[in-house]
This record gives structure tokens, sequence and C-alpha cells, in this order.
């Protein structure tokens, strides 16, 4: 994707608060904007104006953002593809990495998990794997919750044995290498020599090669069977089920609700 510096930097609110941002949110920030840039395509028309609002950068997402519009209703016994459909959409980005996933040959597992890794970005910006991870670790293979957390810190650091290069957006944009977050440096190392290192660093690969603006659309439906095996869908619907984070699928179906 060809990002407008001036434009992104813009929509953060300007050069000062990029330049107070650690390299961390620098990164979240910037791969919202181009996950943003992508849906405000499909959903307004490849002609349309994509440019954001200057706004004060903030760790969450669209969900968490008052509106007065109000979100689709869901389903009684809501179902992953009803997230996609009403509160993901339209997703674009991940559904072109899960795409590329299947183009390159990877597992089915790795397929769904680059199908997953940032749907969490509309809910909140910060540690979008950590919350990844969390959200749907009671449905998956660990395996998958596990690449979906790692592949945040995998971002920032290279692996030739894949072809995992550093990614050159971040220096085009903010015109310095970064200085990863301690916790992230932490977690690459605990990560490096983890037995599922792999789960995550082919997140990573099939991640980076997922903004491509001229990309035809890729549609959940294309998914449909991959979900059907790789997800624990809780016949009470997601939120209804009494899981561990059935708060969180809550929130999501209804981010305005007053108590």
């Amino acid at each position: 994707m060809n990002v407008d510096r001036r434009k992104f930097i813009a929509s953060v609110g300007g050069s000062a608060a990029v330049a107070a941002m650690g390299h961390e949110d620098r990164a979240e920030a910037l791969e919202h904007y181009m996950t943003d840039q992508l849906d405000r395509k499909v959903e307004f028309g490849e002609g349309a104006q994509t440019s954001i609002e200057p706004q004060v950068p903030r760790g969450t997402g669209n969900l968490f953002r008052p509106t007065t519009s109000g979100f689709e209703p869901m389903p009684d016994k809501p179902t992953l593809i009803d997230f996609f459909e009403r509160r993901f959409a339209p997703a674009r980005h991940v559904l072109q990495s899960a795409n590329h996933a299947v183009q390159t040959g990877q597992p089915e597992r790795t397929v769904f998990a680059c199908l997953l890794h940032d749907v969490t970005q509309n809910l909140i910006k910060a540690d979008h794997g950590y919350w990844g991870a969390q959200l749907f670790a009671p449905y998956v293979d660990e395996r998958v919750a596990w690449g979906i957390k790692y592949h945040q810190a995998l971002r920032f650091f290279p692996d030739e044995s894949v072809g995992y290069a550093y990614p050159d957006m971040y220096n085009r944009i903010f015109g310095a290498d970064y200085e990863p977050d301690e916790y992230i440096k932490q977690a690459h190392e605990f990560a490096r020599n983890h037995r599922y290192y792999m789960e995550a660093r082919l997140v990573t690969v099939n991640d980076q090669y997922a903004f491509d603006e001229n990309q035809r659309e890729v549609k959940i439906e294309e998914f449909t069977d991959v979900i059907g095996r790789q997800f624990k869908q809780p016949r009470e619907g997601l939120g209804n089920d009494n899981s561990p984070v059935a708060h969180m699928w809550r929130s999501i179906i209804n981010p305005n609700r007053p108590l």
C-alpha cells in the first residue's frame, strides 16, 4: 500500500504527537491506519476520498468511539461469521492475509490464524495481538491463539529462513529504525526459542503482503469451511456461553451499552 506520510501523521494528531509515541505505539497506529484505508475503499468505493480527519492518538479502535448511528443488531446466537459480517467488516486486510496464506500453500491452521490475527484492531489498537489471542483462545487450537499473540512482537525482527525482512514501511514513514519496547524484545526472545515459533512467524510473513489496494475483494464466505473446521462455535452463541471471554464478545456486540 502507498501510504501518504503527511496524511498518516495528521491522522494521529501531527508530528508532535508522533514524536511523543513509543515505537510500538507508532507501529500499531500505522497498521491500524493502513487497515482502515483498505476498509474505507471497500465501503466507499475505489475512487473515494480515504483521508482520515486528525484526531488525538488513542489506543481504542473504532468500536469504542462514540457513535450516534448505532451498530447492526446481532442474532440471538451469534457466530464468528456474524461478527465478521456485522462488526469486523469489511476486514479487507485479514481476508487478504488469509488468502495470501492459501495461495502460498500454508497449512489450514495458519490460514485461520491469518484470518483472525488483526480483527481486534477494530476494538483496540494497543497490544492487539494479546487481545486477539485472549478473545479466541477458548475456541481455537492453542497454536492459533499463540501465533496471534506473538505475531505482534515478531513484526519487528527479520527471519531470513522464511524471507521475512524488517518492514521498510516503518523506516519510510518514521525516518528511523525502531528500538522496540522492552516487553516486545522479551516476547520475541521467548517466541524465537519456543516450539510454536513458526506459528507466529508465518502470520507475520502473510501479514505484510496483505495491504494491497488493487487485489480483488476477498469474501468471508471463501473461508466458511475453514472456520467450521477450526473454530469451536458455542451452541449458545458467542457472548452467551459463559466462557472466560464472553464479556469481550458482548462488548463487541454492544459497545454503547451504558451499564
